[in-house]
């Protein structure tokens, strides 16, 4: 028997669930899992300790609600304890409505991950769709299968961990191997490596395999060679920069109604919302859906749509070419379009303490790397936040880690984290939220983090501080807009979130155009819109997100219609630099 093989495990006293159950799993999935069928929950529970024992791991739990079964909710609830990382489901029959509060209730604390409808079918598709999603998080968030990349670098290296999760969140099959590890050395030798400039990162997908020594972004989209700059008298109708829920549902509203659309995102697809372990709350994904698959999605369709993506560069300018906008990338090249859609969404603050900031990457992180958390088995684990993001990161980080403690400025989370969030929270029996507490220093131990500092938020210097095991802290706070590449013309509110139709003073005197109302979406420059969390006022959630890319896109046609382009004599040698708008401070993002 391989014990590699994943575990679907089925506990149930409904022998004829039981039964079901286990042909269907037997039948769809036994050529690359082992099936166990166990007749009662005190049978599951032993196999589960059992597994355990032998490091198997345990990819599905099943157990079932109903009249001929009342312990299953128990049972997944106790399942957690043995293997926190498994996907747990409960089984329901049709029929059986009666049931159905006390199911989601039991979801809504924790018990499980999803509901599932017993199938009462051969081919029953829907069944077999919630078990492949289930499946499909479950890889996603091991790090398992194919390695189209594998990358080799120093444990603890901030520009490794960065690679990593990158490539994990765009949805790139990334293995990671330690160097001096027998898979790196291994590698190294079969491209004939030595000595190299870690990271190291070896494209096994191309024939031969590219090799690239310690590769700057851009090198690593060119060998990619999935998106590749437009020739340069191109002239899109709209540009998106952000490949965030926001940007994604403009590129497929756009290109789906036959406007040129070209997407630009420095980091991965799905911004902050795709760092999100599992998303409960999005309409029509009633199983809910991790960050990373709504993205991906998202991305998808907008390519299959005619979208062209430019992945892994950054914009950093914005200037006029004649008639149309000039868009300054970072590989050099320069996009030229008539509108421009803001979706940069916002970056965590950083919390500015010299401890943690020197140990960003070997034990510190910010935002919620989902790549990180297998890492994280059997550590202390701090979270900073009291969001939404900073909820479902303590969440996933508590199937792996020992313990997991939210720390919270404020005194509830009840103002600023949905309920379901908050209920899972107190239900979990590895995870505590410690209010009215910030982080004020950090100790490390061989170069990694070991314990955090706090104290008191809101107290006076003298009031005492106290240190907790931490081998892992994740900062998931604050918003700070990312609008620096853009004029000064473009108006913000005091934070730096960009001011959109009656949210601006169009008398303004920095106002380009103070002879008519911006659209609702449109910035102080004429055809430049702000949508998603850059926008001030805007609702910090991914539905509302997606909303505004649908909305902005009827405002893309409006403003085309009103502005149509005029004919212009050809750049000579492509598309020229573009001129700076009055007050342009050209920055880095």
């Amino acid at each position: 028997m391989d014990h590699s093989v994943p575990i679907l495990l089925i506990a149930t006293k409904d022998s004829a669930s039981r039964r079901i159950l286990e042909d269907e799993l037997r039948r769809r999935y036994g050529a690359d899992y082992e099936v166990v069928a166990c007749a009662d929950h005190a049978h599951g529970r032993a196999v589960l300790e059992g597994l355990r024992r032998w490091n198997r791991p345990v990819a599905l739990i099943l157990g079932c609600y109903g009249p001929a079964d009342r312990g299953g909710l128990d049972f997944l609830r106790r399942a957690y304890g043995f293997h926190p990382a498994a996907k747990r489901g409960v089984v329901v029959t049709w029929g059986d409505f009666a049931s159905a509060p006390t199911v989601f209730r039991a979801i809504g604390q924790g018990y499980a991950e999803l509901v599932i409808i017993r199938p009462e079918r051969s081919r029953d598709e829907e069944f077999h769709g919630a078990i492949t999603d289930a499946l499909d998080d479950w890889h996603l968030a091991q790090g398992l299968g194919f390695e189209a990349v594998r990358l080799i670098g120093e444990i603890g290296d901030e520009r490794t961990h960065t690679l990593r999760d990158s490539l994990s969140r765009n949805h790139i099959p990334v293995g990671f191997h330690p160097a001096g590890s027998e898979m790196a050395e291994r590698t190294l030798e079969s491209v004939n490596l030595r000595d190299p400039v870690l990271p190291v990162m070896v494209l096994e997908f191309t024939a031969p395999p590219i090799v690239l020594e310690n590769p700057s972004d851009v090198e690593i989209a060119e060998a990619m060679g999935v998106t590749r700059p437009p020739p340069a008298d191109k002239i899109f109708d709209v540009v998106v920069v952000g490949a965030g829920p926001s940007g994604l549902a403009t590129a497929v509203y756009a290109s789906s109604e036959g406007l040129s659309t070209m997407v630009v995102e420095g980091e991965a697809v799905g911004g902050q919302a795709g760092t999100s372990s599992l998303i409960r709350n999005y309409p029509g994904f009633s199983r809910g859906v991790s960050g990373a698959h709504l993205a991906y999605r998202s991305f998808h369709q907008a390519w299959t749509l005619g979208t062209d993506f430019l992945f892994l560069r950054r914009v950093e300018g914005l200037g006029v070419d004649g008639a149309v906008y000039a868009v300054s990338i970072s590989d050099g090249t320069v996009v030229r379009c008539r509108t421009v859609v803001v979706a940069t969404g916002v970056d965590y603050r950083r919390l500015g303490i010299p401890q943690l900031e020197d140990l960003v990457g070997r034990g510190v992180f910010y935002g919620a790397t989902v790549s990180e958390a297998p890492s994280m088995t059997g550590k202390h684990v701090c979270v900073v936040g009291g969001g939404n993001s900073a909820g479902q990161a303590v969440l996933h980080l508590a199937k792996y880690a020992k313990k997991v403690t939210l720390l919270v400025r404020g005194p509830t989370l009840s103002v600023s984290m949905s309920e379901y969030l908050i209920s899972q929270l107190e239900a979990t029996r590895n995870i505590a939220v410690r209010y009215s507490t910030m982080i004020v220093g950090a100790r490390d131990q061989d170069g990694f983090l070991a314990a955090v500092t706090v104290a008191a938020s809101g107290a006076a210097d003298a009031t005492p501080s106290e240190e907790i095991e931490a081998g892992g802290l994740f900062v998931l706070i604050g918003s700070v807009p990312r609008t620096s590449w853009l004029p000064e013309t473009v108006e913000r509110d005091p934070a730096g979130f960009l001011r959109t139709g009656a949210g601006r003073d169009v008398s303004d005197s920095g106002s380009v155009r103070p002879d008519r109302s911006p659209l609702a979406l449109e910035t102080s420059m004429p055809g430049i819109f702000a949508i998603g969390d850059v926008r001030a006022g805007s609702i910090k959630r991914v539905a509302t997100a997606v909303g505004d890319g649908a909305t902005v896109v009827s405002m893309l046609h409006t403003y085309l219609a009103e502005n149509p382009l005029r004919a212009s004599p050809p750049v000579p040698g492509g598309a020229a630099a573009p001129e700076e708008l009055p007050g342009d401070d050209v920055r880095f993002n």
